[in-house]
């Protein structure tokens, strides 16, 4: 009597025959491949229901509710994603930016001083012609 079987008085089983195989060949994970002596017969009726089943129309317009907020979610994070980089590009750019100008400030500065220093050379330049 089979354990999983649902239908354990549909299943016939036959009692073992010898069996008489010409080779030893051996089907995946080492098992012997069965020949047709070998296979139990079991009648099942109905089938599989899983491949053939029918809906109830609001069970699938559900369905399709959420598979649509699901891609919504994903497009969504995705988007969030996107606005992450663009924030931290533009950010980045700031600095740099910031950067750029306090190395030209200190610059300007510097030729400030150094212009500041030429006029005072500069100053007493041409007293001679104050005659």
């Amino acid at each position: 009597m089979p354990l999983f079987s649902r239908h354990s008085a549909e299943t016939t089983r036959t009692p073992p025959q010898p069996t008489t195989t010409t080779s030893s060949s051996r089907g995946l994970f080492g098992k012997r491949t069965s020949t047709p002596e070998q296979v139990t017969t079991s009648s099942r009726s109905g089938g599989s229901r899983f491949f053939h089943r029918s809906e109830d129309p609001s069970i699938t317009a559900a369905r399709q509710r959420v598979a649509g907020a699901e891609a919504a979610e994903r497009d969504a994070d995705q988007a969030r994603f996107q606005a992450r980089t663009a924030v931290k590009n533009a950010r980045e750019q700031v600095k740099v930016l910031e950067r750029e100008a306090a190395e030209e400030a200190r610059l300007a500065k510097i030729k400030q001083n150094q212009a500041h220093s030429i006029s005072k050379r500069a100053k007493p330049l041409g007293r001679h012609d104050r005659i």
